[in-house]
């Protein structure tokens, strides 16, 4: 797949996509069951009011990873799609690297691994080094779904801008996303 071009499309369109993606970071990783999708005339997206510093990474080339810090305490990967536009990874099914992921999360069950996206960075170790490299080059390693994924959607979560947008999807009936949909 040439996930640059498959990438460079709006995010609320590619994110119900990756549902059921396999994505690993060095190893680590698992299905994606859950994501948010954030585009640049979106009052809740980092890149509303233009290019920073921090988003700068927004307005490059689709397929990269955005990672920034959320609340000063937790880092938050996204992946850029067409310019301005960037999907938030909210959750993972653990599948490989369990036991690094665990020796990272300090012992948190394997449901609450990668539930949530500060969790999920710190369980894949993804962090500001990470920020604009390519989806398509180490240590990142995405693959297609296998089979069908029923996928759910409802409003995004913790935003105070926009926060009806039905712009979060989520794998139906997994135990590993963040909050029920």
């Amino acid at each position: 797949m040439e996930w640059m071009h498959w990438f460079a499309r709006p995010a609320h369109i590619v994110a119900p996509e990756l549902v059921g993606m396999s994505l690993e970071v060095d190893g680590t990783g698992g299905l994606i069951v859950e994501v948010e999708a954030y585009e640049r005339d979106d009052p809740a997206s980092h890149s509303f009011r233009g290019r920073t510093t921090r988003n700068s990474v927004m307005f490059g080339p689709p397929a990269r990873a955005y990672v920034y810090r959320s609340y000063g305490l937790h880092w938050c990967f996204n992946i850029v799609c067409e310019e301005g536009s960037a999907v938030l990874l909210r959750a993972l099914e653990p599948r490989s690297g369990v036991a690094t992921m665990r020796i990272r999360r300090r012992g948190i069950s394997d449901r609450l691994l990668c539930a949530g996206p500060g969790r999920l960075a710190e369980a894949l170790a993804i962090d500001a080094d990470l920020n604009g490299v390519a989806l398509f080059d180490a240590p990142f390693s995405l693959r297609p779904a296998i089979g069908r994924v029923d996928i759910v959607s409802g409003p995004r979560i913790g935003i105070k801008k926009a926060p009806d947008v039905p712009w979060r999807f989520g794998a139906a009936n997994s135990i590993f996303l963040s909050r029920p949909f």
